[in-house]
C-alpha cells in the first residue's frame, strides 16, 4: 500500500506520540493547589493575570503548551518565554515546532476534519512568522525543544495527567469538546489505561469538563480551552484550570473529585489592551487576524452550558460569568 502524504497543519510526526501507560508512574510533583494553563497563545496581559492568580494562593502552576503563537515580536517571545520557563511547563506542538527547523508538520496541530483548510494553511503560515521571531533566541528554542510532553502530578491523593494534547499524542485531538461528545468511549478508555483520575489538556481552543467512569471510579476531562482568548460567546477572558483542596470564589464550573474541587477559573486579562497589541502585529489581513480577531474580540461560538458534562449526582459547581 502507498504511504499517505503527509498534509502540513493536518499531521504530526512519529515523536509527537506515546502511549497511555507513561502517565502511570509515580508522580513527578504534589501540590494542596494548582493551576494548569493552556493555550495563552503569546498574550502577555493573560500572563500576567495567571502569576497573579497563582501567588494568590501560593499555588503551583503547570503551562502546558501553546505559551507562543502570536508574540512574534523579539521582545514579546523573549518576555514571555524567559517568564513562563520559570514554572513547570510542558511544549505544545508550537514550541516543538518553533525549537526545531522545518519538518514538513507545519504548524504541528494535527487538524482533524471538521477544521477547513484555510484556516490550517493560515495557522501554517503563523508557525512560520513565529519560527522566524525565534531564530534569534538559541538558548530559548534549546529549552523550549528540552521541555517535556507530559507529567503526572498528585494533590489530594488524585493522580492527574498533564499532556498538551491527549494521552497518546502532543497534539491529539481526542480530548476535544466534539471528539469527546461524539466518541466517549475512546476516551474512557484512554483514562482507564493510563491510569489516572483527571487529564487536564489544552490544544483544542474550546473548553470541557466531561465525567467518565473507568476501573479506578469517577474520572474526568478537564479542557482549559485557551487561556489567552475568550472561550464563550460574547466574553472577553481566557480560562484556567484550577485544582485544590478549596473551591474558589472566582470559579465559573466545576466539580468536586474526591478531596478536590476542578475548576475552569476565568484569566480576566487586559482585553483593550490584548486586543491593541494583537492588532500592532497582525493587521487586518494578516493570517493571524483573519482566524483569530474575531474570536479574540467578542468569543467563539460556544457557551458555557456547553462545557459541564457531568452526571446528575456529580454535584457541579457553577456561578454566572
Amino acid at each position: 500500500m502507498p504511504r499517505r502524504r503527509a498534509i502540513p497543519g493536518r499531521s504530526c510526526p512519529p515523536h509527537y506520540g506515546y502511549s497511555p501507560a507513561v502517565f502511570a508512574r509515580p508522580a513527578d510533583l504534589r501540590t494542596r493547589s494548582l493551576f494548569i494553563v493552556g493555550g495563552l497563545y503569546g498574550n502577555p496581559f493573560a500572563l500576567e493575570t495567571v502569576l497573579a492568580l497563582a501567588r494568590r494562593e501560593n499555588a503551583t502552576l503547570v503551562f502546558n503548551g501553546d505559551f507562543n503563537w502570536f508574540n512574534v515580536d523579539a521582545d514579546g517571545f523573549s518576555a514571555l518565554n524567559e517568564s513562563v520557563l520559570r514554572h513547570a511547563a510542558l511544549r505544545g506542538n508550537v514550541e516543538t515546532e518553533i525549537a526545531g527547523e522545518e519538518g514538513g508538520s507545519g504548524c504541528g496541530c494535527a487538524y482533524p476534519e471538521w477544521v477547513g483548510d484555510a484556516e490550517v494553511e493560515r495557522s501554517n503560515e503563523i508557525l512560520k512568522r513565529l519560527r522566524e521571531a525565534a531564530r534569534g533566541f538559541a538558548d530559548l528554542r534549546a529549552r523550549l525543544g528540552a521541555l517535556p510532553m507530559h507529567l503526572v502530578a498528585e494533590i489530594g491523593g488524585l493522580r492527574v495527567g498533564i499532556a498538551h494534547g491527549d494521552a497518546e499524542s502532543l497534539a491529539g485531538w481526542q480530548f476535544s469538546q466534539e471528539a469527546l461528545r461524539e466518541r466517549p468511549e475512546r476516551a474512557q478508555a484512554l483514562l482507564a489505561a493510563a491510569g489516572i483520575d483527571l487529564f487536564a489538556c489544552t490544544h483544542t481552543c474550546l473548553p470541557v469538563i466531561q465525567e467518565f467512569v473507568t476501573p479506578r471510579g469517577t474520572a474526568l476531562v478537564v479542557n482549559n480551552g485557551a487561556a489567552g482568548m475568550p472561550n464563550f460567546r460574547d466574553t472577553h477572558f481566557g480560562l484556567a484550570t484550577r485544582i485544590a483542596h478549596e473551591p474558589s470564589g472566582e470559579a465559573l464550573y466545576g466539580t468536586r473529585l474526591g478531596a478536590v474541587v476542578v475548576e475552569a477559573v476565568p484569566v480576566r486579562y487586559d482585553h483593550d489592551a490584548w486586543l491593541a497589541r494583537f492588532d500592532s502585529v497582525w493587521p487586518d489581513d494578516s493570517p493571524a487576524s483573519l482566524s483569530y480577531r474575531k474570536r479574540i474580540a467578542s468569543g467563539p461560538a460556544y457557551e458555557m452550558d456547553q462545557a459541564l458534562r457531568l452526571s446528575e449526582n456529580a454535584g457541579a459547581l457553577t456561578r454566572a460569568a
